[in-house]
């Protein structure tokens, strides 16, 4: 077995005047044929009479079985070109001299394959998808042994071709197949254990418009993270796998983070494109184990996705069941007591391969970075896809996740008065007595989608989130004292929500005249019902010398009802979306929605309920994209965002916030698209804004006006065989334009200037140490506000990560680094006593096997 680098999504069959969605029987077919890159597997049974050489990627070929010599000098090809014909598709391989050999053909599953010897490829290897109606892909590729390989695959059978050859090259007039079970060639079978895998350089992305849309149509930033950026960097949380994207800050407990100089909680993070929830509902520290990428819309997304913070959405999307079986089992091991065990198992459950299933698990335990911070994680997660019809499919799914532990592991800190931090061995958080916290999240629900006909798709979603906060209690500092005493706040708590969301929709396909339309409409529910509990103490807990610091501070029993409350939430959503094509070089996306917004706080504690709140909005966006040249995307648009503040004030309930987006950029491909670019400039302002209250900061309060305006350049993709990279920078100015307490000019916490970060691998290609890699990362975060005042500053830093890995057959070993040089830095910071710092030197080795 050996690895396969390449997996495609299918088009329809010859004769459809463009689908609307890749029907899922196809999708399984070509399955069974291309895999994910690095993560797949390959078996090959040969027949004596018929050896078929086979190239799995770029970097690897398996050994012919046999060859056949050629005694007459090496052809170059020169060009290669696909041309579209009434009958289905020409493609021709151009030699500069010298007439190149009768190629030989087979068929094996859905693909039609041609092998030319004695000839090699004056240029990269080359694939397209899609190239026409019925075909899904075309791939030319070079193997050992002086051979070219052209590998056409259509949608439910095998192409037909008829070869040509001259002293100008070689033509393959080509045919799309109609099924015919008995003219599969038996001698080659391919298993497929991956999804859809283009490396460090995705093409698509189903977030910023809810259809699968190439990046380079899209006119608004977005970012998509990769499962092999993921695997390559080592990293455990979704906030890690963030720190590749420009103008993202982490922003402390490994849940809030920031976007574009904003901060967002929960509910800017999706999965699959559904809501999880709000404030508390999201597992700290969740193994990454089931996301099979990370796409990253940046600026608003209310017209699709409604009530959600301007900076940028956050989308998990999750690993899927595949037809073919596939097994792997991962261990891995780190300093301060870090383990984890990780399955990843899929296949199909009958015969005729109507029913798939994947099941996905990991656990995990931590020691923690200083005294307490220890804490355990559980994941598992079942998933089974049925497909009724080639039309009709039903995906369900489950996911139990489970935390308990110190949250915030002994990193917290507070700054002196000279703006030096408390002695990295102070842990002004870590009692493990006073400091703990248990999360209990049950998620579950199904995706259905029915194709009436090619053009026209109706699909809905529902989940349910049942999240409970069973205990959590942990002494907070609100003050230094003399640079020297940690003054603490106290409380125990708990916390449950049950949040309903379903979605439904329609997307359909036509023309009016010469142009073409990708219409979606459709309407979402969402329910939310939060109930919280606080207990807190009447006297004060003793303060902690920083220079002498005591732990042993037993729990306070002494507690009394501090807040109790009921909070219910509805909101339903309408949208609109078209997105349209004038001609190969003008597109425009268009689109509005409408939300509809109640709750109604209830106080469990004096039995005294607020109104009920009830607000409304429309968040338009429109956007153009002009494409001079097949590499080249220029774009521009406007869009808004609504959100219904959830913040917490004792005295108030609080207005919604509205964000207003202005942007333009470029987005570009080199190296014959294996490097994409996007340079973006934005304009981004937020109203009726909340940020904590200085006094308690467990409560909010509104501000007013804030504006972020900056630039954001991402590059990422394959230089060369081999080698990786994904780089990034941003320049954010954010600052506070309208308060009636915080100075007007002031900068926006925790944003820095400038930000910057690169990551890059190489893995050799050949030879006895292929499957050798290295990655090295480097992370630089400028000087920033230390909070909302201005009261102090944050030096900058810059983190060294590294990786070393070994990737051969089924086998996959790696050791990764976190801040190499061990440097101390700040993270985050809020609050002269609320700072989070850096992870130390941290080291990990995992090993899986495939099987």
């Amino acid at each position: 077995m050996t690895k396969l680098g390449l997996i495609v999504r299918l088009t329809v069959a010859l004769g459809i005047v463009g689908g609307l969605a890749v029907p899922t029987h196809a999708e399984d077919s070509l399955n069974r044929l291309m895999g994910e890159h690095l993560n797949g597997t390959f078996e090959q049974s040969l027949s004596l009479s018929s050896p078929l050489p086979v190239r799995l990627s770029s970097r690897r070929s398996l050994p012919l079985s046999s060859q056949i010599l050629a005694q007459t000098p090496l052809v170059q090809i020169t060009n290669i070109r696909l041309e579209e014909t009434d009958a289905g598709l020409q493609v021709v391989l151009e030699t500069a001299e010298g007439e190149l050999s009768t190629p030989t053909t087979s068929v094996s599953g859905d693909a039609l394959i041609i092998d030319v010897a004695n000839v090699v490829l004056a240029g990269e290897d080359f694939e397209q998808f899609e190239p026409a109606e019925g075909i899904a892909v075309v791939q030319v590729s070079e193997l050992s042994g002086d051979r070219v390989q052209v590998v056409i695959s259509g949608e439910d059978a095998a192409p037909t071709a008829d070869i040509g050859t001259d002293a100008t090259g070689l033509t393959l007039s080509v045919v799309p197949g109609i099924t015919q079970a008995d003219e599969a060639d038996e001698s080659l079978r391919l298993v497929v254990t991956g999804e859809e895998d283009e490396g460090y350089n995705p093409s698509n992305a189903s977030t910023a418009t809810r259809t699968d849309t190439p990046l380079r149509d899209i006119p608004q930033a977005i970012q998509v993270v990769p499962r092999q950026v993921i695997e390559d960097r080592g990293v455990r949380t979704v906030n890690d796998a963030l720190e590749t994207v420009p103008g993202f800050l982490d922003s402390g407990d490994s849940q809030f983070r920031s976007f574009r100089g904003f901060a967002t909680d929960q509910t800017s993070q999706l999965r699959n494109g559904n809501r999880l929830g709000d404030t508390f509902s999201l597992i700290p520290e969740e193994p990454l184990v089931s996301i099979e990428r990370l796409e990253i819309l940046k600026g608003p997304a209310s017209v699709l996705f409604g009530a959600i913070d301007p900076g940028g959405v956050i989308n998990a999307i999750t690993k899927q069941p595949l037809s073919d079986p596939f097994y792997e089992l991962g261990l891995e091991a780190g300093n301060r007591g870090f383990y984890q065990a990780d399955f990843d198992v899929t296949g199909p459950l009958n015969a005729d391969e109507t029913a798939l299933y994947r099941l996905v698990g990991a656990y995990s335990t931590f020691d923690g970075y200083f005294r307490g911070g220890g804490r355990d994680n559980t994941f598992i997660s079942p998933t089974v896809s049925l497909n009724f019809s080639d039309r009709t499919e039903l995906d369900l799914f489950y996911e139990y996740s489970r935390y308990a532990g110190d949250l915030y592991g002994g990193l917290y800190t507070a700054v002196r008065s000279d703006g030096s931090f408390l002695p990295r061995d102070v842990n002004v958080w870590g009692n493990p007595d006073l400091t703990f916290l248990e999360r209990v999240s049950h998620e579950y629900g199904f995706r259905l989608e029915h194709d009436f006909d090619d053009n026209l798709q109706l699909r809905t979603t529902f989940s349910g989130n049942h999240f409970n906060v069973p205990e959590e209690r942990f002494a907070v500092p609100i003050a230094l004292q003399d640079d020297r005493f940690v003054d603490f706040f106290y409380l125990d708590r708990t916390n449950s929500n049950d949040v309903y969301f379903g979605n439904i929709d329609l997307l359909g396909k036509f023309n009016t005249g010469s142009v073409s339309h990708q219409l979606l409409v459709g309407v979402d529910y969402e329910n939310v019902f939060e109930r919280y509990s606080e207990l807190n103490i009447p006297t004060p807990l003793p303060l902690l010398d920083s220079q002498n610091p005591d732990y042993d501070v037993a729990r306070p029993t002494d507690l009394v009802q501090g807040f109790e409350f009921e909070w219910p939430t509805e909101s339903l959503g309408v949208y609109l979306q078209d997105q349209i094509e004038f001609s190969d070089q003008w597109k425009m996306l268009i689109g509005g929605r409408f939300d509809w917004i109640s709750n109604q706080f209830e106080s469990l504690v004096d039995d005294v309920d607020t109104p009920e709140s009830n607000d409304s909005a429309f968040s338009p966006r429109i956007g153009i994209v002009y494409q001079p040249s097949d590499t080249v995307s220029l774009y521009g648009s406007y869009s808004r965002s609504f959100l219904q503040t959830t913040a917490f004030s004792p005295d108030e309930m609080f207005e919604p916030t509205r964000g207003t987006q202005y942007e333009v950029g470029v987005k570009t491909d080199f190296l014959d698209s294996r490097l994409s670019a996007t340079l973006a400039a934005y304009h981004l302002t937020k109203t009726n804004v909340t940020t904590p209250d200085p006094n308690n900061p467990f409560f909010s309060v509104q501000t007013g006006e804030q504006r972020s305006q900056g630039i954001e350049l991402d590059v990422s993709g394959e230089i060369l065989p081999g080698w990786n990279i994904i780089a990034s920078y941003a320049y954010t100015d954010a600052e506070v334009t309208e308060d009636n307490s915080t100075p007007i000019g002031n900068q926006l916490a925790n944003i820095p200037f400038n930000q910057a970060s690169l990551w890059t691998t190489y893995e050799i290609q050949e030879g006895d140490l292929a499957g050798l890699g290295f990655g090295l990362g480097l992370f630089y975060v400028g000087e920033r506000q230390g909070d909302l005042a201005n009261s102090f500053e944050v030096d900058d830093y810059l983190r060294t990560d590294a990786a070393l890995y070994y990737r051969r057959d089924r086998l996959k070993a790696a050791i990764n680094v976190r801040n190499l040089f061990d440097i101390d830095y700040a993270s985050f910071s809020s609050s002269p006593v609320y700072i989070e710092r850096g992870e130390p030197f941290t080291v990990s080795a995992s090993l899986s096997w495939e099987f």
